[in-house]
Formats: structure tokens, C-alpha cells, sequence
């Protein structure tokens, strides 16, 4: 920048006056001169440029990126004039407050980059993806990327005012120790997050087991949003459950459909002692066949599971299409089976008790009074 501002020197040398003051004058008006014509031509150079540019369907970002080198240019231009004005009248105690401000002001065209560019990556690399974990990653690093951009920023001006930063840092520090004692809740909610974004033991649209929902409501619900400090579920009664994800990584998640939407449901039937289990199998087989959304391969079986107080309990195991559809299988098994069942003559016991009543004669009574007087 100070070859540049030679430069300028030696352009302005023209002009020539007996009065001292009238010179840094005459060059001070010519400097504002020189940048508003400088400006306009660059200006003109982007505007043709950019229309050229957005003629190719493949650079449509092109109006964001010619909107933040403008402003970028500007301030270029604006931190090399006005550095040239600030030595000029000699008033160079404001030369380093001066370019703190510009520095500050930098950061906000860079934020913008950083944006347009994650927002390229997230259009050609997370759309592309089969998971909505890249989306997430992409949200996160938006909003801190500014948060960032501008803390670099204040250091920075920092630093050009000659202002020692170390006991800032060092106070930070002790600050953040003191922080992380107060919110020690909030920041472990905050790495768990993060753990869940790298791990991915679900994601949004997984069905999950939901272990602290309401009593008497459904156990599991769709992931709605994995944010920073807790992830939202949808249960199948409509209810928003979210829970810190601190909570989270320290259960067993049981994930319905992350590997396929395709599960194995069990339905335990219990039948009487002596059913024909031929014939009840059958007969449970026969329910299962009439659901469309089961799968035939593998195909649905009924095994003897054990063998109950009062009664033989055996088990459907049926593969599904649609996880979702496992409490709608479950309903429509035990609904069907009672009525064939009932059809074929085929007992569901349930407990028994039979209970015997003893009549003692007057002469039997009267003895026993006896005996136990005796005794």
C-alpha cells in the first residue's frame, strides 16, 4: 500500500503553489477527485461484466459474488485514499483508528463470501446426499462463520491500534472457565450436538424410541430437527418431545429405519393346552396373508415361543414394508386372529380357578368340637 501512495505523491507533485496550506488543499481535492473517477470506472467494469456474466445459467450466483466485490473494491479503495488523506494533513493519530474501522468493515463483505460459498457447496455437495445431516452441518457453519469472521475482525483492528490483546485473551479465558462451571448443563448439551452430527445414530425422519414420552402416549416418533442443544421428535399422537441431547448419548437408541424402513414385528398368541397347533398356526398365517403392506420374502412364520401356566404361547413374526405401519400390524393381528379363532373352534385361554365347597353334617361339627376341645 505505500508504493501505491508513492505513486499518488508523485501524480499530485503538479501542483505547485507558493502557500503551503493551499498545496495539502489542492491535493486533498484532488485525491476525492481521483477516487469518485476511479470508482465509477471499476463501477462501470463490474456492471458490464456482470451482464455478460449472468448470461451462463451455471454462474446464476454470479449477482451475489458482484455485489460483495463491489463492496469489497470500495473498501480497498477507501482504506488506500484515505490512508493517503490521513498522511497528507498530517493528522496521523487517526492513521491506525483509521484502518481498524476499515478492518471492521472488511469483515462483512468476507462474511458474506463465506456464506454465498457454503451455500454453493450445500446446493451441489449436501442436496446431492442421501442423509439430511450435511443440511445440519451447513446450517451450523452459516451461523457461526460470521460470528468468527468478525471476532478475527476486532482482534485484528486490535492489534493495528496497538492495543495489547493478551490480557483480553487471558481474561477471556478465566471468563470462560468461569462460564463453563455456570452453564456446564448447556455445554455438554452443546458437544452431545455435535457428537450426534458426527456419529449420526439417527437422523431427521428416523423413527425412534421415545423413553420419557407422557404415560399412556406413544413410545416413538419421528426426528424433526437435531439442533445444537436438544432434537425434536414427533410421536405418533402429534406431540413435540425434545430432549437435550446431553440425555441422549447417554441412552440406547433404538433406530426403526436406519438401515431400511423394512422391520421383523413379533406378536405373541397365546392358545390353549389341547389345540391343534397345526391348525392354529394356520390359522394365524391365514390372518397375516390378508395385510398388503407385509412382505413375502421372507415370508411370515409362527413359532411355538414356550409354554405358559395355562397355555401355549406362540408367535407371529411377519417382515413389514413400512415401519411405521408396526402398531397398525400389531392391531390389525390381534383383532383378526380372535374372530378366526373363534371360527375355528380354537380356544385363547385365559386363568382358571376352580374352587370346591365342602358341606359338614351337624354330628361331623359336633365332633370336631371335640377333638379340638381334647386338644
Amino acid at each position: 500500500m505505500n508504493e501505491i501512495i508513492m505513486f499518488m505523491e508523485k501524480m499530485l507533485t503538479h501542483f505547485s503553489t507558493d502557500s503551503e496550506l493551499l498545496k495539502i488543499l489542492y491535493k486533498a481535492t484532488a485525491t476525492i477527485l481521483l477516487f469518485f473517477i476511479v470508482w465509477l470506472i471499476i463501477k462501470k467494469i463490474l456492471t458490464t461484466l456482470e451482464k455478460r456474466v449472468t448470461r451462463y445459467e451455471w454462474l446464476k450466483f454470479s449477482a451475489d459474488i458482484f455485489i460483495i466485490l463491489r463492496k469489497a473494491l470500495f473498501l480497498a479503495m477507501l482504506l488506500i485514499f484515505g490512508t493517503y488523506l490521513v498522511r497528507l494533513l498530517g493528522i496521523t493519530l487517526l492513521e491506525s483508528p483509521f484502518h481498524a474501522v476499515v478492518i471492521i468493515l472488511i469483515a462483512s463483505p468476507v462474511s458474506r463470501f463465506l456464506h454465498v460459498v457454503l451455500k454453493l457447496l450445500r446446493e451441489n455437495l449436501a442436496a446431492k446426499t442421501e442423509t439430511n445431516v450435511d443440511d445440519i452441518i451447513f446450517d451450523l457453519l452459516n451461523r457461526f462463520s460470521g460470528v468468527i469472521v468478525y471476532a478475527v475482525a476486532a482482534v485484528a483492528a486490535l492489534d493495528v491500534m496497538g492495543i495489547n490483546i493478551m490480557p483480553f485473551i487471558a481474561g477471556a479465558g478465566v471468563l470462560g472457565v468461569a462460564i463453563g462451571f455456570a452453564a456446564k448443563d448447556t455445554l455438554s448439551n452443546l458437544i452431545a450436538g455435535v457428537l450426534l452430527i458426527m456419529d449420526r445414530p439417527f437422523e431427521v425422519g428416523d423413527r425412534i424410541e421415545v423413553w420419557n414420552a407422557p404415560a399412556g402416549s406413544a413410545t416413538w416418533g419421528d426426528v424433526m430437527d437435531i439442533g445444537i442443544r436438544a432434537t425434536k421428535i414427533k410421536t405418533t399422537d402429534n406431540i413435540i418431545i425434545v430432549i437435550p441431547n446431553n440425555e441422549i448419548m447417554t441412552r440406547d437408541i433404538i433406530n426403526y429405519t436406519s438401515n431400511t424402513n423394512a422391520i421383523r414385528v413379533r406378536i405373541n398368541i397365546g392358545v390353549a393346552y389341547d389345540t391343534d397347533l397345526e391348525k392354529a398356526k394356520q390359522t394365524i398365517l391365514e390372518v397375516a396373508q390378508c395385510m398388503d403392506w407385509i412382505k413375502t420374502d421372507p415370508a411370515p412364520v409362527v413359532v411355538v415361543k414356550s409354554f405358559g401356566e395355562s397355555s401355549v404361547d406362540l408367535q407371529l413374526r411377519v417382515w413389514i414394508e413400512n415401519a411405521r405401519k408396526r402398531i397398525h400390524t400389531i392391531s390389525y393381528v390381534t383383532d383378526n386372529v380372535k374372530s378366526a379363532f373363534d371360527k375355528a373352534g380354537i380356544e385363547i385361554p385365559f386363568p382358571k380357578r376352580d374352587i370346591t365347597i365342602i358341606t359338614k353334617s351337624p354330628s361331623d361339627q359336633e365332633n370336631q368340637e371335640k377333638e379340638n376341645t381334647a386338644k
